[in-house]
């Protein structure tokens, strides 16, 4: 701490003698006239007459970080050209850290620290200077800014804010080799002094690595440095202060380098001769073995390739790599047999996929071994002389006659003696026999080629020493055809010839179907029957393919005359013994147009009249429709007449004969129908509800308004109608209302016949005419009743 004092002190006189280059001019400060003292003078109120010579002055103030001392740290003296020593002036402070870190006399004008500061926390103040006027309180001059700047001690290590460090390099790498780059950081003040000036050294990892003492950048320091040998490395790097010197603080960091690995190393097989044995019931493709080759390396500059070297018994394997151990598994690819060969030799070559050419020079990356492979003995079923058996038979052979054989045989050095019999699973055991010793086999049933042409069952061989081991081969037996069956006609034709047919054409072809073989293998004949020759309509041409034509001979066919020929035709095969057939053909006769289309071959044609052509039997339905719709109109117009009329002879308003469905309540019943007030509306009787209905509710009775006896015939009716429609006591069914009463003040009176004293007959209705355009239908209606003069009711 004294060299610390004693340095600032020697700083502080450079200041004060003018050594230094000032920081900051300020034209308003003269130069301090104290050379042992940190003052900053404050230029006073001059006379405007007076002349002041103007200086540079310094504005900085130094104080030591860190000061432990029991006192006040003394930092400088601020002084007023104004002062005259007389105690009239006073020292005011302001700013950064004023009265709490700093503090001044106002007397004196000298600044202290009250407390120890840290530069890495605020490395410099900024403070405002004034002196006042004890007595007027008022500024002797402008205030003066200046600055407390914390001088740096070295009071803090270098740090790795980044450690530890992890890195890689590849091994076998040259000296000097980059590896990485490490960096420290110091809080001190790099700006002054040594504090922040960092050296880089290593203090474990020699002499492997090596490192700059300046930059930090790591690099191999020994050449040739092996994965294989020594993977990892842990490296302890220090970092230190004031450039190395004594005293300089110092941070450490650690950092691990791994060497990552390169294809250095060949593949090489621990042993020269590998020995397996294999059995010979090996199925192809199996693997019967395994052998490895060691590389040190790691990754894929460790993975290995596997090939045979070509040689003895080479053919018969195949090796593959195992991409999880590396091994070389190596796989049957052809069967083997003990009783030909007991023994396979070869070589083997494992090599690595990825080289690396840096090394080539150090030899090839491959090595070689003898594989041996024993082939052991394995008890085996017998064999048979073929994969297949293909036999032939004629179909309806006689039971019992042999129609082939298999042969089996036991290979191994023992052999034994084989016996055969039918695998019963198959079709074809019911069919045929096996002699169990000699392997021949003979019909068990007559066969059919027509209903099976073929046989495919199983036979069984197995050992007579072991009856398990067996084996199996497929026997197909082809039935062949005797010619038993004719041929016949492959399909039903429907043929047609026209009318105005010509000699020589050519309606039909037909084609044969023989089921003893298909038409690819037999050859078909055509001809007509000896008894059709004689004369014939018609006649077969043979093409010589199976086929044939049938042929016209006539000129013109006459539907009227025979509408139906049947024509016979012979067909014969050419196997032997030769098979023929008659098949008989159906022609039908129909009409055609010129160019020999098909219009009709209907029955019903041939009995119409010759010589009727189309255009009459169009006439002659026209004119039937026509008279249908006349009938059909006639009648629609008779039921619309009828309805017209205003009624029937029964429902005549001449009369009072009331029909009714049902028989009423007999004599006893007086309310069922009244007549009498039909006759009369002006006899108004209490309402009585109808018994014959269940009214759903009391209605009140009906009140029927008087009828003057000049009231209009028509406004009746009217009133009458509207009392009907809103009856409530009306039936639910269609009834019949006849209205009687035809009004008053009518110059004709009534017409009714009911008190009239003459009879029907009597009566004469021509005076209605003359009643004016009112009564006209009324005279229509009984003129028309006059002239039709149905019976009379009486």
């Amino acid at each position: 701490m004294l060299t610390r004092n004693c340095l600032s002190l020697l700083l502080w006189v450079l200041f004060d003698g003018g050594l230094l280059t000032p920081l900051q001019p300020q034209p308003q400060q003269t130069l301090a006239t104290e050379p042992r003292e940190n003052v900053i003078h404050l230029p006073g109120q001059r006379s405007h007459f007076q002349r002041v010579k103007r200086g540079w002055v310094w504005n900085q103030f130094f104080v030591l970080e860190e000061y432990m001392g029991s006192e006040p740290q003394y930092v400088g003296k601020l002084h007023s050209d104004l002062d005259k020593g007389e105690g009239t002036v006073k020292y005011t402070l302001s700013g950064d850290g004023a009265g709490t870190v700093f503090t001044i006399d106002e007397t004196t004008g000298d600044i202290h620290a009250i407390r120890s500061l840290d530069r890495e926390e605020k490395p410099f103040y900024t403070l405002r200077a004034q002196a006042v006027d004890i007595e007027t309180r008022k500024p002797l001059e402008p205030e003066s800014e200046f600055i407390i700047k914390v001088q740096d001690i070295n009071d803090n290590e270098p740090k790795f804010l980044d450690g530890p460090y992890v890195a890689t390099v590849p091994e076998m790498s040259p000296v000097g080799a980059y590896v990485l780059q490490v960096k420290a950081t110091d809080a001190d003040d790099p700006t002054y002094g040594n504090s922040a000036r960092v050296v880089y050294s290593i203090l474990q990892g020699q002499p492997y690595f090596s490192i700059d003492p300046k930059t930090g950048v790591i690099r191999t320091a020994l050449p040739n440095m092996d994965r294989e040998v020594k993977e990892q490395y842990q490296v302890l790097i220090q970092a230190k202060d004031m450039g190395g010197q004594l005293g300089g603080l110092a941070g450490t960091t650690i950092v691990n380098i791994t060497l990552t690995d390169v294809n250095d190393n060949p593949p090489r097989f621990p042993k020269s001769i590998f020995h397996l044995k294999v059995p010979e019931s090996s199925p192809i493709g199996s693997a019967i073995g395994r052998i490895r080759a060691v590389d040190p390396d790691f990754g894929q500059n460790a993975e290995i390739e596997y090939n045979i070297v070509p040689g003895d018994g080479g053919n018969l394997f195949d090796i593959v790599t195992d991409e999880d151990t590396q091994e070389g598994v190596i796989k049957l690819k052809k069967p083997l047999d003990f009783e030909t060969k007991k023994a396979y030799t070869f070589k083997v070559e494992a090599s690595n996929l990825y080289l690396d050419h840096r090394f080539h020079s150090a030899g090839p990356f491959k090595d070689t071994a003898t594989v041996k492979i024993s082939v052991l003995d394995v008890d085996e079923p017998p064999v048979f002389s073929k994969p297949l058996y293909t036999m032939e038979v004629y179909e309806d052979t006689p039971v019992g006659t042999i129609i082939g054989a298999v042969t089996a045989q036991d290979l191994d050095v023992g052999s034994s003696a084989v016996r055969y019999f039918i695998d019963w699973k198959s079709d074809g055991d019911s069919y045929f026999t096996i002699d169990g010793n000699e392997g021949t086999i003979a019909t068990n049933e007559l066969l059919d080629r027509e209903s099976t042409a073929q046989y495919n069952f199983s036979i069984i061989a197995s050992k007579v020493s072991n009856p398990l081991l067996t084996s199996k081969v497929n026997i197909l037996i082809n039935v062949l055809d005797v010619n038993e069956f004719p041929p016949e006609i492959s399909v039903p034709y429907e043929t047609a010839v026209c009318e105005n047919a010509k000699p020589g054409q050519i309606i039909q072809i037909v084609s044969a179907a023989d089921r003893d073989l298909s038409p690819a293998g037999q050859q078909f004949s055509f001809r007509l029957s000896p008894e059709a020759a004689i004369k014939p309509n018609f006649t077969v041409r043979d093409f010589r393919n199976n086929t044939a034509g049938i042929e016209t001979r006539r000129n013109g066919y006459s539907r009227r005359q025979q509408e139906l020929y049947f024509l016979p035709v012979i067909i014969e095969d050419s196997s032997y013994p030769v098979q023929s057939s008659t098949n008989t053909m159906t022609i039908r006769v129909c009409r055609c147009d010129s160019d020999g289309t098909i219009l009709s071959c209907n029955v019903e044609a041939i009995f119409l009249p010759v010589g009727l052509s189309t255009g009459a039997l169009i006439a002659i339905l026209l004119c039937i429709v026509i008279l249908l719709a006349i009938v059909v109109l006639y009648v629609a117009l008779r039921r619309q007449k009828k309805k017209d009329t205003l009624m029937t002879s029964k429902e005549d308003i001449r009369d009072n004969v009331i029909h009714y469905d049902d028989e009423g309540g007999g004599e006893e019943d007086t309310q069922a129908f009244d007549i009498g007030a039909l006759r009369n509306p002006k006899v108004i009787e209490e309402n009585k509800i109808r018994r014959d209905i269940k009214p759903d509710s009391l209605c009140l009775p009906r009140q029927r308004p008087p009828v003057e006896d000049n009231t209009d015939i028509r406004d009746f009716i009217h009133q009458r109608l509207q009392e009907n429609d809103v009856d409530p006591t009306a039936p639910p069914y269609d009834s019949l209302a006849t209205y009687a009463y035809e009004g008053s003040g009518s110059v004709a009176g009534s017409l009714s016949s009911i008190d009239s004293l003459t009879t029907e007959a009597d009566q004469d209705y021509d005076y209605l005419t003359d009643w004016g355009p009112r009564f006209k239908v009324l005279a229509d209606m009984f003129g028309e009743e006059e002239s039709y003069n149905p019976d009379k009711v009486t």
